[in-house]
């Protein structure tokens, strides 16, 4: 049972990344996960970015990212996906994703994180 965070690279700023989230071990639809993503910058905390229900008809963003960033699922591909948009140097970050029960900003409420995928914004 593992989730694996892909996507991540080098974008100038103004450009665009799409992270994905691979559960394995487990059917995010038929199981009833709801999938967070955090960040956190070098030298930073961690700071919550998005979540999507376990029914995946609700989305939820953090301030930072609302408006720029969209989540979603495929669940035929077993994934959540996290379109990044008008990138910032301050989106620069390593991501991950984490699984929960019902949507919520706090880290302690998510018992299974994948590996980060590093997101670097810079010209």
């Amino acid at each position: 049972v593992q989730l694996q965070a892909s996507g991540g690279g080098l974008v100038q700023p103004g450009g665009s990344l799409r992270l994905s989230c691979a559960a394995s071990g487990f059917t995010l639809d038929e199981d009833d996960y709801s999938i967070g993503w955090f960040r956190q910058a070098p030298g930073g905390e961690r700071e919550w970015v998005s979540c999507i229900d376990r029914r995946g008809g609700f989305t939820y963003y953090g301030d930072s990212v609302k408006g720029r960033f969209t989540i979603s699922r495929d669940n035929a591909k077993n994934t959540v996906n996290l379109q990044m948009n008008s990138l910032k140097p301050e989106d620069t970050a390593v991501y991950r994703c984490a699984k929960t029960g019902s949507c919520t900003r706090l880290s302690v409420d998510y018992d299974l994180w994948g590996h980060g995928t590093l997101v670097t914004v810079s010209s």
